[in-house]
């Protein structure tokens, strides 16, 4: 699978009703994931929120999204990031290198409970990037 880039938006609490509604407009399949079935989020309102969503097209469209995490404020300014994943590990570190290096990391590159090595991070522009390398052998 080639490495892409896709839209990533972020929701105060919608994201679900957000991404079912782009479902209906584009098409394609939708998978949703809560903070909940992570264990992100053990009891209350929060656990149903959704942790990342996915909806794929069969145009070829990627859009991604989330609930923002409890106790992280809202800015709907910057409710957009990108994000780059893929299973080419030395190309998505290079991009990560690069982005993070003159950047502020707020989720270091590494292992994450659903198995991919993840980084987030806001290059010296301030435009917050997602670095995903889907889980293999050479992943870690």
């Amino acid at each position: 699978m080639p490495s892409r880039l896709n839209p990533y938006i972020n929701f105060d609490g919608d994201a679900r009703a957000a991404l079912e509604f782009y479902k209906e407009v584009f098409g394609g399949t939708l998978v949703l994931n809560t903070y909940g079935a992570f264990g992100e989020v053990k009891a209350g309102e929060s656990a149903d929120k959704i942790m990342h969503g996915m909806l794929e097209t069969d145009s070829g469209f990627t859009l991604m999204a989330a609930d923002i995490p409890p106790g992280m404020p809202h800015d709907p300014g910057n409710s957009i990031a990108v994000s780059v994943s893929g299973e080419d590990t030395d190309e998505l570190r290079r991009y990560w290198e690069g982005l993070s290096g003159t950047g502020t990391v707020s989720v270091p590159l590494e292992k994450q409970m659903w198995g991919d090595v993840f980084g987030m991070c806001s290059d010296r522009f301030g435009i917050t990037w997602m670095v995903n390398i889907t889980s293999g052998d050479d992943a870690a």
